[in-house]
């Protein structure tokens, strides 16, 4: 099939971009809130006769792969949507989001791909529309904005905006800043899962009393980050929309649950959909000490896990606004 064409002429410019990994859903905000996090997949792309990649880092072996790629597969999809030409790109790409274990590495390069677009398709998208698209593609908008803003964010996609995908879809976000320190600590399994097979355990009703629990932990927890409160997280991470039917497929959860409380271990919830757990420290204590603990208490249940210290990213993948 001919690639569509355009008069315009294209920029030949490098775009470098610097994605933060995110943890979405924060116990109950589920499909609202996310925190950007600490760690990136660096991407520099520029203009080539054919498209290539060069990868390094963690997951090389999938971020290198031309077949089926997130990145690329976006990158032509939207600019064959806006009947714009696909200039074949070269990816220099530097990974440290772990794919397919809930730390939002579907998001970042989804958002990749459509910036990449934006950029050398001329589309002049702002934010709302870029979050949007990505939204949109991911069915949720958690992941996709706290990645583009940094940060916390809370979002919702406009009406219409999940389902059509004949008109530009937009988010509606906000974007904060924490006050106060918040040491995190994030325990990685080696198994991956998708957030298809996570989302098939949950259940099509829900109770009021579970909806109403829900409303207001996540009102209180919104509340903890904006007052800098880490007294409040054992109560504000409580779930009952997503966290107790994904157990079955998460069983680092419970057992790092078990710490909350203890010393230097203020609340733990799952990392988006799973399998890894984000743990919220005590920043009185010191982080390497509490992931020691951590590691004992995994290893007398039987589990082995990555343990990554990291913290809460305050700028996205957006580029710098003047």
């Amino acid at each position: 099939m001919a690639e569509k064409k355009n008069s315009r002429r294209k920029p030949s410019s490098p775009l470098h971009l610097a994605l933060p990994a995110t943890s979405a859903n924060l116990g109950p905000a589920f499909d609202a809130a996310a925190l950007a996090l600490d760690l990136h997949i660096t991407i520099n792309a520029r203009p080539d006769d054919h498209f290539s990649i060069a990868a390094a880092g963690r997951d090389r072996e999938i971020c290198e792969k031309l077949d089926n790629h997130l990145i690329l597969n976006t990158y032509r999809e939207v600019l064959e949507a806006q009947g714009r030409e696909v200039q074949p790109l070269f990816l220099r790409i530097k990974n440290e989001i772990p794919i397919g274990k809930g730390c939002g590495s579907s998001a970042a390069a989804r958002l990749a791909g459509i910036a990449f677009a934006a950029h050398y398709g001329r589309l002049r998208w702002n934010d709302a529309q870029i979050i949007g698209e990505a939204s949109r593609r991911e069915h949720h908008p958690d992941n996709a904005s706290a990645c583009w803003m940094g940060g916390l964010t809370v979002a919702r996609m406009s009406a219409g905006g999940e389902t059509q995908t004949n008109v530009l879809a937009e988010a509606q976000v906000v974007a904060v800043r924490p006050k106060g320190k918040w040491p995190l600590l994030l325990a990685i399994p080696e198994q991956r899962l998708s957030t298809e097979e996570a989302r098939r355990v949950l259940p099509a009703q829900y109770s009021r009393a579970d909806a109403v629990v829900n409303i207001q932990n996540s009102m209180l927890l919104l509340a903890a980050f904006f007052q800098g409160r880490h007294d409040l997280l054992s109560a504000a991470l409580e779930d009952r929309i997503h966290q107790p039917y994904r157990t079955v497929l998460c069983p680092l959860l419970p057992c790092l649950k078990e710490l909350t409380g203890t010393k230097g271990v203020m609340g733990a919830a799952l990392s988006g959909a799973g399998p890894s757990v984000l743990m919220f420290l005590d920043p009185g204590v010191s982080a390497r000490k509490t992931r020691d603990s951590v590691a004992a208490h995994l290893a007398r249940g039987g589990f082995r896990a990555e343990l990554l210290i990291t913290s809460i990213a305050s700028r996205g993948a957006r580029p710098n606004r003047k």
